[in-house]
């Protein structure tokens, strides 16, 4: 019976190396799949670290960006609130005006007028005011006023700035200025002021305009004509020849002057209407006065038989300009005019020759 046995055990010995023979080629297949599944796997993994890399240096650029951006932003809202909270602010400026004074044949006075705003809740010192007038780039004159004042909370102040130009001295530097002339100016002034948080700052203003160099005007006595005659006292007019050489008009107002005939006072005279002096041109006036030609002495014969009389003035003329009113002086020495007489009083009265 033990015989019999063996062989069963030998071909179940068998049949389980067969089988065990016909696992193993399942195994090795399994692990060749799964050598091709990592093997397409690894690509996958390189691919996406690649395009990890790439959005990371793009976040990188983007993140240096924005962060500077941030940064300005910040900064500009803190400015901001800071401002807000505190209340400070830059001041503003603005040149308002330019008023002559006076102005003459020697000089221009004037005043330059700033009105500066202070939006702060404390007051805050003008340091310096630095103010250049030119023509044509060409300067007139410059200065400097320091300590120029406190312009006060919230509130504003309108500072003025005297000028006074020379004409002498423009005329001596710039010979090609001439007189009666107008030049055009422009006006730079620098205000410095202490502002709380923003430190010293300067604020920079500018004004154009015109300015005139006057010339006096030049006067006659083209003629005296007798509108009554008597030794006690004689009734007259002057016809006056006014030459204005400016280069704008001369709106005359008043005359303040003395004449002499013959080396007599014939007192002052008097204007009876304004009248216009065109520029660059000639105006004629007639001008009423009355005398006593006893007190003439023998002057008075040369002036009854119509010879040349001498004369002389002397005084002011009160005119307005466009650049504002003027006082401006008129002189005459040594000249030469006729006397006429109408008919009744023994002339002949013919007014062909006037310059009128």
């Amino acid at each position: 019976m033990a015989s019999y046995d063996k062989p069963e055990v030998v071909e179940r010995d068998v049949k389980d190396k067969e089988h065990e023979e016909d696992d193993k080629p399942i195994v090795v297949e399994r692990d060749v799949k799964d050598k091709e599944h990592e093997e397409d796997d690894k690509p996958e993994v390189a691919e996406r670290d690649v395009k990890d890399k790439e959005h990371k240096e793009d976040d990188k650029e983007e993140g240096k960006g924005g962060f500077l951006e941030k940064v300005k932003d910040f900064i500009h809202d803190i400015g901001e609130k800071i401002e807000g909270a505190i209340g400070f602010g830059k001041p503003t400026a603005d040149v308002t005006g330019l008023h002559i004074n006076s102005i003459n044949l020697e000089k221009a006075e004037f005043v330059i007028e700033i009105l500066i705003k202070n939006p702060n809740p404390v007051p805050i010192p003008l340091i310096d005011i630095n103010y250049l007038i030119e023509s044509d780039g060409r300067k007139l004159i410059s200065g400097l006023i320091p300590d120029a004042g406190t312009i006060k909370a919230h509130g504003e102040e309108t500072v003025k700035i005297p000028v006074t130009l020379i004409y002498d001295d423009i005329k001596n530097t710039y010979s090609e200025i001439k007189p009666g002339s107008i030049i055009p100016y422009r006006i730079k002034v620098d205000l410095i002021v202490d502002v709380p948080v923003f430190g010293r700052i300067t604020l920079p203003l500018e004004k154009t305009g015109e300015i005139p160099i006057p010339y006096k005007p030049d006067i006659d006595i083209e003629k005296i004509k007798f509108d009554r005659f008597s030794f006690e006292e004689t009734v007259a007019v002057l016809h006056l020849k006014l030459e204005n050489k400016n280069d704008f008009d001369l709106g005359l107002n008043d005359l303040d002057y003395e004449v002499w005939l013959c080396d007599e006072s014939i007192g002052s005279v008097d204007l009876q209407k304004s009248a216009n002096l065109v520029k660059n041109g000639i105006t004629y006036i007639d001008i009423p006065i009355t005398f006593r030609p006893k007190d003439f002495g023998s002057a008075l014969w040369d002036m009854i038989r119509g010879k040349g009389t001498g004369y002389s003035m002397k005084g002011n003329i009160n005119v307005d300009t466009p650049f504002g009113p003027m006082k401006l002086p008129i002189t005459k020495e040594g000249g030469t005019t006729r006397i006429k007489k109408n008919k009744e009083d023994g002339g002949d009265d013919d007014d062909n020759d006037d310059e009128e």
